[in-house]
């Protein structure tokens, strides 16, 4: 059958549609299984106490949970590229839009520069030596050429890998969590061959601070999830299962992060975490009683380090992309490889920062995270309003995954992720328990100078619906004319 050039134009402008099941859904969890489980555990069982930790660590996967449940529907609806891009635009219009995914975008571009300081950091625990020919201070950390470079080349090949095709970057992916899942079955079963339930006492302590410290750092632990709606269009499998391995990735990485509190736990008393060091590891090492076994938790770190990566990566390119093809962002981005049809120019721009990033030093591995949660969790507050917006205003709109039934039961589910994401974001304000410092403000604002820039160049006057996108690009064409 033959082809019209308007059908040959688009298929070579589109994405190709090649994941399957466990394709998208290795991207979504493991984008969701980083570096923070290795380094951070130790501080949520010292801070909240193994139970408090769980209990923080079970309120935290609730939240991601009710917020997986608007975007698994809204995916399910609307599988194009850039997720919450499509959503916003459909129900809130144009400026909300750019809003919701440059706060996502920001947000995932901040990961990916943080996978990229927290490699070299990895690394060194296992080649001491790592860092040779010192170069300039930041902060209180000593940046040296041979460190900054791991990283730095690291962001070159998983930013090649990226740009030969979302196959490629899947394939690596797949093989990535398959072996971070071994290491997660190995920790199980040392903790039953080797731990001790009394090691996990005291179960509670430090109150509510001690809860909220655990809670606070949700957003960066559970950011991932929406990788899985950024690849819609790329994904060959039903609109409505796309939408249900949103919520399946959340359910899973919150079993692995209770896993690795209770089995972390068990390997030795609380006292023994030491604040700078990499309790998982040291965990593994205690429970098999084994110095080699540290290190095989450590290769597992770098494992979901390259996961979390790999798939932000992707979630942002995609995002950046769809932004350029609606005209909110500068053509430049929206321009696909001529042979592997990926977002080349919006990978190479994320690239560059993470290959930039770790000549920064590890001082910059908070200020990363920090600046960029808030950016987070204020996309899913949009997100779960358009949810809500899109329930009243087309409740005939084609939904293949329904959530909460045809009656009000979504609509509760919809407000019910807003005001848990609002309470999350209030955590990072001045006087709260997870107020930010100066320095991640820094970054926070830089991001959003840059976005208002693009922001007031949207035209006004353009209603939300299914042809917003129409609506805007016909807006800038009579205006370039």
């Amino acid at each position: 059958m033959s082809t019209t050039p308007r059908q040959d134009h688009q298929e070579e402008t589109s994405l190709l549609r090649v994941l399957g099941n466990w394709d998208a859904l290795a991207l979504g969890f493991g984008a969701m299984i980083g570096f923070g489980w290795v380094v951070l555990t130790g501080g949520w069982i010292t801070s909240a106490g193994t139970l408090g930790a769980v209990l923080a660590m079970l309120t935290g996967g609730v939240i991601m949970g009710v917020v997986g449940l608007t975007y698994a529907e809204l995916t399910a609806a609307m599988p194009k590229a850039g997720g919450e891009h499509n959503f916003l635009l459909r129900g809130m219009g144009p400026r909300w839009s750019f809003i919701g995914s440059w706060a996502i975008t920001g947000g995932y571009v901040t990961i990916v520069a943080f996978e990229a300081v927290a490699l070299p950091r990895t690394a060194e625990y296992l080649f001491p030596d790592l860092s040779q020919i010192p170069l300039w201070t930041v902060g209180e950390d000593q940046v040296h050429l041979t460190w900054a470079l791991v990283g730095a080349v690291a962001a070159v090949v998983i930013t090649g890998i990226n740009i030969r095709g979302v196959k490629a970057a899947s394939a690596a992916q797949t093989f990535v969590v398959v072996f971070l899942l071994l290491i997660g079955l190995l920790l199980v079963l040392g903790s039953f061959t080797g731990g001790s339930a009394a090691n996990m006492e005291p179960f509670f302590t430090g109150g509510l601070s001690g809860y909220f410290a655990v809670l606070v750092v949700v957003p960066f632990l559970f950011v991932g999830f929406d990788v899985i709606p950024q690849s819609a269009e790329e994904v060959n499998i039903p609109a409505r299962q796309i939408g249900r391995l949103v919520v399946v990735a959340v359910v899973l990485a919150t079993i692995w992060y209770v896993m690795t509190i209770l089995t972390t736990s068990s390997s030795m008393p609380a006292g023994g975490f030491t604040e700078d060091g990499i309790a998982t590891a040291d965990a593994m090492g205690a429970l098999f009683g084994s110095d080699i076994m540290a290190k095989v938790l450590i290769a597992g770190g770098i494992a979901g380090i390259l996961t979390s990566w790999n798939s932000l990566l992707l979630g942002a390119s995609r995002l950046m992309y769809s932004m350029a093809r609606s005209g909110m962002l500068p053509r430049w981005f929206g321009v696909l490889h001529p042979r592997f049809r990926t977002p080349v120019n919006a990978l190479l721009f994320i690239g560059a920062l993470s290959f930039i990033a770790p000549f920064f030093g590890t001082q910059m591995l908070g200020w990363l995270v920090d600046s960029g949660a808030p950016s987070i969790v204020l996309a899913y507050i949009l997100v779960a309003l358009v949810f809500v917006i899109l329930r009243r205003r087309e409740p005939g709109m084609e939904r293949p995954l329904r959530i909460g039934g045809a009656g009000n039961g979504g609509t509760v589910i919809g407000w019910a992720a807003v005001v848990l994401c609002v309470a999350l974001l209030s955590l990072y304000l001045p006087f709260m328990p997870a107020a930010l410092t100066p320095p991640p403000w820094i970054l926070f604002g830089l991001w959003w100078v840059l976005g208002l820039f693009f922001l007031f160049r949207i035209p006004t006057g353009i209603a939300p619906g299914a042809d917003a996108e129409e609506q805007l690009l016909a807006t800038l064409a009579r205006k370039r004319g």
